[in-house]
């Protein structure tokens, strides 16, 4: 029988090759793939969240967990696409141009995935011409932009308001890194802002489904 208590300790101890057989034992099983992502996957990463938002564990339990997280999503993918599933939402997600930090930005896109949410990463230096594209090509609900130079935090200004001139208004678009702040975010019209990945999470299912 599937054992999804037994699959959440194995993610939140960052067992990856354990859970991904976890994953495929319950497919196995005939378990429906959704049950699996939300017992088996989600509710893992919500205790990981939940434990890192109260400082139980850092940074690196959370990527570990969450590379654990994403050998059990490797192996649902295909199926979650397959079976047409839908899922929370869509995230397109960048560290924004001439800025090449991105632990932050791979730890939001990871808790986000681990919640149930597509993602498109676009990795570091993204121009506004990629986040728009990706953003049509992927029909996404949020864009997600990180820096941790002050200097280029006036790239984000750039992609909000390229945004808005092109009628994008529906895309709901969020900050996030060390130097943003919620009245930097107000400032440049953005929809939102995160101080960390569990509240950039919590941002994002708000937006979806407000």
């Amino acid at each position: 029988m599937a054992d999804y208590a037994l699959m959440n300790q194995l993610l939140y101890t960052g067992k990856a090759a354990e859970v991904k057989k976890a994953v495929e034992d319950c497919l196995k099983e005939g378990r429906p793939v959704q049950e699996v992502l939300e017992n088996g996957l989600i509710a893992g990463m919500a205790v990981i969240g939940e434990d890192f938002k109260n400082n139980v564990i850092y940074v690196p339990e959370v990527l570990i967990a969450a590379r654990a997280m994403k050998a059990g999503m490797d192996v649902l993918r295909p199926l979650l696409t397959e079976s047409g599933i839908k899922k929370t939402g869509t995230l397109v997600i960048g560290t924004v141009k001439g800025d090449l930090h991105d632990i932050g930005k791979n730890l939001v896109a990871m808790m986000a995935e681990g919640a149930g949410f597509t993602v498109v990463d676009l990795g570091v230096d993204t121009s506004v011409e990629k986040f728009l594209a990706a953003a049509r090509e992927h029909d996404a609900d949020i864009v997600g932009m990180s820096a941790l130079l002050t200097t280029t935090m006036v790239n984000m200004k750039h992609v909000v308001d390229r945004f808005t001139a092109e009628g994008l208004k529906r895309v709901k678009i969020v900050c996030g890194g060390a130097p943003v702040t919620q009245s930097f975010a107000d400032e440049i019209g953005a929809d939102g802002y995160a101080p960390n990945a569990v509240a950039a999470v919590e941002l994002f299912k708000s937006l979806v489904v407000g």
